[in-house]
């Protein structure tokens, strides 16, 4: 928190109004924060608006991520939100690392998609079940400088997650070798150590699902060309190909077998995350669009002053805090221990149908200049498809949440 606390005293830098403006305090308090979260919301704050918003035009259209930036946001310790002080982590809650995650994703959807996937879902694997080898050597630098990639995916298994071919055979000498092609690996090109689901025993179908640490560095491990995406440009999304890669047996994470059970366990608390990045999406969009609103005069009035500008512009508030509810609400059941399969389920629905709508329905009002990148909506428009698609589509979601409410009647 020592980091955090050199943050905050920071004196953030004069922004153009439509950056400083924030729909958002009109809506707090919103729920009960801790004090060492609210630090760590107001120095992600504070960070995006001095370290991200003067480089996100020329990340998004480089489509690269900038490594000082990157380097930046470890030395904050946004990176190991979670991880233990031992570590060299933040010791903080899931709750702080997806309020990072949401202020962040305000100003550049693609640095919070690239903090998300290291926070919730790598660091939070090797927390709660690598070894203590493995914890000891990658934790501190997963908190520190090491950024972390998550390989489920690949061209046969994408809503399917687990009719993944990618194999790993048991050599003689405790060792597996790895052969396979991955396939939308978020982090991918800049990842410092991968998390590779494998399957060591095909015959056993999905229950021979392992979950492995691969070093970028290792031999046969093979980083593709970037994907040319519609949105979140900045973040890389690239194939890993795994041609011959040796792994010991001590870098399996966990149990042999048991990688399909972390991948569903660990994909619950990534959509709560999608959740956060959504809701952080919907709010900077808003917050960019309120001030032009009311500077721009049509008929002698500002647009604001339209009975039925005034009502759309309510009618996305509304739902864009019903959506930051159903996230921390979710956030904090998951910090009880209870179970969060429906409520995260509903909430990476939910906040992704309100970021598409909320930064289309900006565009709208905004008129000519909302298409145009001056005031930056139209890539929160582009930014806002992905959270439909990603770590489950909106009609996974859907298919979960009626499975469950079908359950006692079953």
């Amino acid at each position: 928190m020592l980091r955090t606390l050199r943050l905050l005293s920071r004196r953030t830098p004069a922004l153009p109004r439509a950056r400083t403006f924030s729909a958002q305090r009109q809506l707090e308090p919103i729920t009960s924060l801790l004090e060492e979260e609210v630090l760590m919301r107001d120095a992600a704050r504070r960070f995006a608006a001095e370290a991200i918003a003067p480089r996100v035009r020329a990340m998004d259209d480089a489509g690269a991520m900038d490594a000082g930036l990157i380097a930046g946001l470890f030395d904050a310790g946004f990176m190991g939100v979670e991880v233990g002080e031992e570590y060299g982590g933040s010791g903080s809650s899931f709750t702080a690392a997806l309020l990072v995650i949401e202020e962040l994703a305000k100003v550049d959807p693609a640095v919070s998609v690239m903090v998300d996937i290291h926070n919730t879902i790598v660091n939070n694997c090797f927390t709660a079940w690598a070894s203590a080898d493995l914890k000891a050597a990658w934790l501190p630098r997963l908190a520190t400088d090491t950024l972390g990639a998550f390989a489920l995916s690949e061209a046969g298994s994408g809503s399917d997650a687990f009719a993944l071919r990618t194999a790993a055979a048991r050599q003689v000498g405790d060792e597996f070798v790895l052969n396979g092609e991955k396939m939308w690996i978020s982090n991918s090109a800049e990842a410092g150590v991968f998390l590779v689901m494998a399957n060591a025993k095909p015959e056993d179908g999905y229950k021979g699902i392992t979950c492995f640490v691969v070093p970028a560095d290792t031999p046969g491990l093979t980083v593709g060309a970037r994907e040319d995406k519609l949105g979140i440009k900045a973040s890389s999304t690239c194939p890993v190909l795994l041609e011959d890669v040796v792994v010991p047996a001590s870098n399996i994470l966990g149990e042999e077998g048991k990688g399909y059970k972390y991948a569903i366990e660990i994909l619950n608390e990534g959509r709560i995350g999608i959740g956060a990045q959504m809701v952080g999406l919907a709010q900077g969009a808003l917050d960019r669009c309120l001030p032009y609103l009311h500077e721009r005069k049509q008929f002698g009035r500002a647009i604001a002053d339209f009975q039925g500008v005034q009502h759309q512009v309510a009618q996305l508030a509304t739902e864009l805090q019903a959506a930051r509810l159903l996230v921390y609400n979710a956030a904090r059941m998951k910090e009880r221990g209870q179970r969060v399969v429906q409520d995260a389920a509903m909430a990476k629905l939910f906040c992704a149908q309100v970021a598409e709508k909320t930064a289309s329905k900006c565009v709208e009002l905004m008129g000519g200049v909302g298409f145009t990148k001056e005031y930056g909506v139209e890539k929160f428009y582009r930014d806002a498809k992905i959270g439909a698609i990603y770590e489950g589509t909106s009609n996974i979601q859907l298919n979960t949440i009626a499975k469950l409410l079908s359950a006692p009647f079953r």
